[in-house]
């Protein structure tokens, strides 16, 4: 157990993936459950290994292939919800909840070429829908400080901070009653 804290109130319900909505730029994107297929697979990877170095944050995503591909199997374990975030046969984007203790870690990444355009928002609600209907509790995650824009992003769905005692916030969200 840690002393993490979480808010008392439980978030409105979210989408269950799988969704599709047009971004700012336009694209059609399809938010949908992680199937473990090869192919989501190769496109994960494919993704990673494009992405830009400056976008990685806390050692995460990992560089070179090798060391991508241990990494996914740890996140995307059976244990793990993911949702992928598609345009056409692209990955624009990927997010996952990892179980840490009583609680679920949350992590999303959008690719540089998708960022910008409400990506992310849709990526988040359809990871935490996956979520509650899978029962998930409680989810916290940690971010930069200086990152405005995800600090309020996190903040309008409904994450609130928890610790704020390091150059990163620690927010959380309750996502079902744990009476359920």
């Amino acid at each position: 157990m840690t002393d993490r804290t979480y808010p008392d109130a439980v978030a409105d319900d979210f989408p269950a993936p799988p969704s599709s909505f047009t971004d700012r730029e336009g694209r059609t994107i399809e938010i949908r459950p992680y199937e473990g297929t090869d192919e989501e697979d190769e496109a994960l990877v494919e993704m990673y290994d494009s992405f830009d170095p400056a976008d990685r944050a806390q050692g995460i995503p990992p560089s070179g292939e090798s060391r991508i591909r241990e990494w996914l199997d740890a996140i995307l374990g059976d244990d793990c919800y993911n949702v992928i975030a598609w345009c056409d046969d692209e990955v624009a984007g990927h997010a996952t909840l990892v179980p840490d203790d009583d609680a679920y870690e949350l992590a999303i990444f959008v690719h540089q070429a998708y960022q910008r355009a409400g990506i992310g928002t849709d990526l988040i609600r359809g990871l935490l829908g996956h979520g509650q209907a899978a029962g998930v509790e409680k989810v916290w995650l940690t971010v930069e400080r200086w990152n405005r824009a995800a600090v309020s992003l996190y903040k309008k769905i409904g994450f609130e901070t928890s610790n704020a005692e390091s150059f990163e916030l620690e927010m959380g969200l309750r996502l079902t009653d744990d009476a359920e």
